[in-house]
């Protein structure tokens, strides 16, 4: 009987064996769907934007938020007066929730009316009148819900209401109201508010009239008071139309009002959030934000994913109908008059590590990605002209590439205040000339961003007025025009001029040694001594020592602002795309030292400053540009700038996702996007099926080898049992 059952078993085992493994060889080329698809089932077919996030950001409140992992959400959500137009270039501003763009007209010093074209010295304030368009409605919150009377339900909650709430979902009949006028009013109050700790606060308080004043009235009130509070320059007309009234002439002030911190902010949210009991809970407006935006955040989990829902009380809002010339041509009209947004949801994971990030992109469970460094050679070849491409293996995934020129710059500073490389006498001049020549910030762009970059010739980069391209817009101190293209000069000339400032062949004729320079840096990580061993080199072919005096940041800072650095590297990204926001950066009054500004070299010239003083609020047109060029030319002359590059932005986008015009400056842009959902899930069956082959090869092998040793077994039972 043992014998029998045992017989059997075997039997049953090769039988096993024989139809798994030829199971799993014929299934090997049938269409299975992806086992590795980390999304729920229920989201196939849906028109769903999938990305990630390495940090939750910090803070979700438009009146603090101030970097761009903030703004990639908030832009989303809130909505000031004014936008950019998606597609047109340079780019202009449109009314978003606004009628029109804002009537401006001017005031003296006694708050009467003057002539659109009064004389600059007789104009002491600049009023903006903003009408809003009626109708807008906020998302649904719990912060608008009432009772039939009309006392707000959750304003005042009692244990029994907190026993029952862990997260704002848990709230019952959230509610919506309008937008009024008065919202943007009380949020420019919270500006002002030293309790919100606004990052432009210092600087509205420059501007706005009574910014200042409201700020010292309201230091010692609960935020709850702060709608009762009136300020000078900004007050509520009617239900749909405001005021904001400034000091003098600010014509950049329109840029701001196209910016997450003059959106709206209805007081009710302020009193719903600042219960106690509400925070200890972690519901705050930095995790919670309330706006009139095409999407509000249903989910904020830090730990897995935070997701963007359409807004069901979204306003009437169109794609453009109108752009650039070759848009049509690109594609980025195909939508043109389609009520947004196009996406109806958009899920952002949770992914700390970059090359998971990237599997994912590459499987298609990504609509789009950036390149890290340790893949960029996976998805990026430059031709023979140095143009990037992308790799045959991307190309046949059909994946897009997107370049362009950041408005930004990096640069190296000279502190004009030192008595080596600063200060405006031809010694110094000419040794910040030489070491302009000398960096090589081509090589820098080759090695340390992948290509990713564009040498700097001036304070502006591509994209904001001012900016001129080829032969006219190259710096002569360090460039000649050859064949069509900017060509660094040779070393031979930086050491001419190196040794017409003194130091022939880099030798301090002090010391009788070399030259001797600090640059200050917070690089202090062993990733970094690559870099630091870079610019020690290139100051070593003039000849001069350079010395890293690497520190950290807070101490950095510090001797940013007493001055005691001495060479450095600094970068800005604009604000708006207007000259102004480059060159202030230069403006001697806004120097670091003594003025706190944003003038981190502390460069003083005074012919620069009288021209950027009648540049900065005159209208673009060829007379703003004459006066450009020649604070372009003075600057290039000074070198209290080593140019440095424009950042170089590269990013990948799947053949699915759709309306992909380069927009940096424009934060709400994800309203404006696509997604081809029939081709997206497609793609993903073909780049995922699942591969039955190995597992029936792995089969087949311990089949053959348990074969012998079953046969083995099997005669030596039958051997016994003889």
């Amino acid at each position: 009987m043992t014998h029998l059952m045992m017989s059997s078993t075997l039997s049953a085992l090769k039988s096993s064996i024989l139809i798994i493994t030829l199971s799993a060889v014929l299934q090997t080329g049938c269409d299975v769907s992806p086992f590795n698809n980390p999304y729920p089932a229920t989201d196939v077919g849906e028109p769903i934007l999938y990305a990630a996030f390495a940090e939750r950001p910090k803070h979700l409140d438009p009146a603090v938020a101030y970097s761009s992992d903030e703004y990639g959400f908030i832009g989303q959500i809130y909505e000031p007066p004014l936008q950019y137009h998606y597609l047109k270039r340079p780019y202009q501003l449109q009314p978003l929730t606004a009628t029109d763009m804002p009537a401006l007209h001017y005031l003296d010093k006694n708050h009467q009316p003057l002539p659109d074209h009064a004389p600059e010295a007789q104009i002491a304030f600049s009023e903006y009148t903003i009408t809003i368009r009626p109708g807008i409605r906020y998302q649904p919150h719990p912060a608008f819900t009432q009772d039939m009377p009309g006392h707000y339900l959750y304003h005042q909650l009692t244990d029994q209401q907190l026993s029952a709430i862990n997260t704002l979902t848990d709230f019952a009949d959230p509610q919506t109201r309008e937008l009024v006028a008065e919202d943007y009013v009380y949020q420019i109050k919270r500006l002002a508010f030293p309790k919100v700790q606004s990052p432009i606060a210092e600087l509205m308080a420059g501007y706005i009239e009574g910014f200042a004043d409201f700020s010292v009235q309201t230091a010692k009130l609960d935020i709850r008071e702060l709608n009762h509070q009136h300020l000078a320059g900004v007050e509520a007309v009617s239900r749909y139309q405001y005021k904001i009234r400034l000091k003098g002439l600010y014509p950049q002030f329109q840029f701001w009002l196209a910016m997450p911190f003059f959106a709206p902010m209805p007081w009710e949210a302020d009193v719903f959030y600042a219960q106690p009991a509400l925070k200890n809970k972690n519901i705050s407006l930095d995790w919670f934000p309330v706006g009139t935006g095409p999407y509000f955040l249903e989910e904020n989990n830090p730990n897995r994913r935070m997701v963007l829902s359409k807004n069901p009380n979204y306003h009437s809002d169109f794609y453009p109908a109108e752009g650039d010339p070759g848009d049509r041509e690109m594609g980025w009209l195909d939508d043109a008059g389609k009520a947004l947004p196009l996406v109806d949801k958009v899920v952002y994971t949770l992914e700390k590590e970059t090359i998971p990030y990237w599997a994912k992109f590459l499987q298609g469970y990504y609509d789009s990605s950036g390149i890290a460094s340790d893949s960029f050679d996976q998805a990026i070849q430059f031709s023979g002209t140095g143009d990037p491409q992308l790799t045959p293996s991307m190309q046949d995934k059909q994946i897009q590439l997107q370049t362009s020129v950041s408005a930004s710059v990096f640069y190296m500073g000279f502190n004009m205040l030192d008595n080596v490389v600063g200060g405006d006498s031809e010694r110094a001049r000419k040794l910040r000339q030489a070491i302009s020549i000398a960096v090589d910030y081509e090589e820098f762009i080759a090695i340390f961003a992948n290509g990713r970059g564009v040498a700097a010739q001036g304070a502006l980069p591509p994209g904001i007025f001012g900016y001129q391209d080829g032969e006219k817009g190259i710096n002569p101190v360090v460039y000649d025009w050859r064949q069509g293209q900017p060509q660094r000069k040779s070393l031979q000339e930086a050491k001419r001029l190196l040794n017409e400032a003194g130091y022939p062949n880099g030798i301090d004729p002090k010391t009788g040694e070399a030259l001797l320079l600090y640059f200050d840096t917070t690089a202090v990580g062993t990733d970094d001594r690559a870099l630091m061993n870079w610019y020690r080199k290139q100051f070593e072919k003039l000849g001069i020592q350079l010395v890293i005096r690497g520190t950290d940041y807070n101490r950095f800072q510090e001797k940013m602002r007493t001055g005691a650095e001495q060479i450095f590297v600094w970068g800005w990204n604009a604000d708006y795309p207007d000259p102004e926001n480059f060159f202030f950066l230069l403006y001697g009054p806004n120097s670091k030292v003594g003025q706190g500004g944003e003038n981190a070299g502390n460069y003083a010239n005074p012919q620069f400053d009288r021209l950027f003083e009648q540049m900065r609020n005159m209208p673009n047109g060829p007379a703003r540009q004459q006066i450009i060029d020649q604070m372009q030319a003075l600057v290039r002359q000074d070198a209290p700038w080593l140019f440095g590059y424009y950042p170089k932005d590269f990013a990948l986008y799947q053949s699915w996702y759709k309306n992909l015009k380069p927009a940096r400056m424009i934060v709400n842009r994800l309203k404006y996007g696509r997604i081809e959902v029939a081709k997206r899930e497609q793609l993903r069956r073909q780049w995922n099926q699942p591969l039955f082959w190995p597992l029936g090869l792995l089969l087949l092998v311990l089949a053959g080898l348990l074969w012998p040793l079953l046969r083995s077994y099997r005669r030596r039972q039958q051997e016994t049992s003889l």
